[in-house]
């Protein structure tokens, strides 16, 4: 049973006007244009006539360089972004790790955004009453539950919303570069806690510039540049015809 279903799909921005995507995306693709041609229109195609699928269970693995259009591909499939063309078909619920703190307030406390992060992943207040303890000891930020946010370096901030993310395995878990969140440890401690995931039967959509950690947790890689997909398969042949690719450069 495919869980998520991309058909032709592409995502056209225009870098004059866009308000909310994100520059790292853009900013290669921005030198393409010629800023003498004042006529030229800035509109350019983020993901151009994507397809694929994934199975229930499938750990896929996204890759390509900065700019390629992986986090955009994270951002249509969660259905934060509806594509230009084409159709997102996702049967299951998704839990979207892809800007974590998003939904937090920076003036409010460590303990406060449990409650208010948790509401906008959908938690009741019953439940995160129940996960409280749950999520604090994962977060490891117990001695900092009644500091503001805005006091949290990234990693603490990081931290916390990972806890609070992955208190339920949902059926499909969208991940961009998570297992870079936080210290060494913790690092560990999220890793462990998405394979506990994987094992659970959860599908995952997963984005990181780390091969190695798309070796070790993805069944099979989608390669990205410019938009376009250069090719899907094995993860060991993906990820080695990647790395010879990126090499040459």
């Amino acid at each position: 049973m495919s869980m998520i279903k991309l058909d032709n799909v592409s995502m056209k921005f225009n870098l004059g006007i866009e308000k909310n995507f994100s520059f790292k995306e853009a900013f290669i693709r921005f030198f393409e244009f010629n800023k003498k041609d004042k006529k030229k229109p800035q509109d350019f195609w983020a993901l151009k006539n994507i397809s694929f699928e994934v199975e229930k269970g499938e750990v896929v693995g996204l890759i390509g360089s900065n700019g390629a259009g992986k986090s955009t591909m994270l951002k249509v499939v969660s259905g934060v972004m509806k594509p230009t063309k084409g159709k997102v078909t996702v049967n299951g619920v998704i839990s979207p790790m892809i800007e974590l703190g998003a939904g937090f307030d920076a003036e409010l406390t460590a303990r406060e955004n449990i409650y208010l992060n948790g509401a906008v992943l959908g938690y009741s207040k019953k439940f995160l009453d129940e996960k409280f303890e749950e999520i604090v000891e994962f977060s490891e930020l117990r001695d900092f539950l009644d500091v503001p946010i805005k006091n949290f370096s990234s990693g603490m901030t990081a931290k916390l919303a990972f806890a609070i993310s992955t208190i339920v395995d949902p059926e499909i878990l969208i991940v961009d570069e998570i297992l870079s969140v936080g210290d060494i440890k913790f690092q560990e401690k999220s890793k462990k806690k998405m394979m506990e995931m994987i094992k659970g039967g959860t599908t995952v959509l997963y984005v990181s510039h780390t091969l190695q950690a798309i070796k070790e947790l993805c069944t099979k890689v989608v390669w990205i540049d410019h938009g376009e997909m250069v090719m899907i398969g094995d993860t060991e042949e993906v990820c080695n015809k990647y790395y010879e690719k990126q090499m040459s450069k």
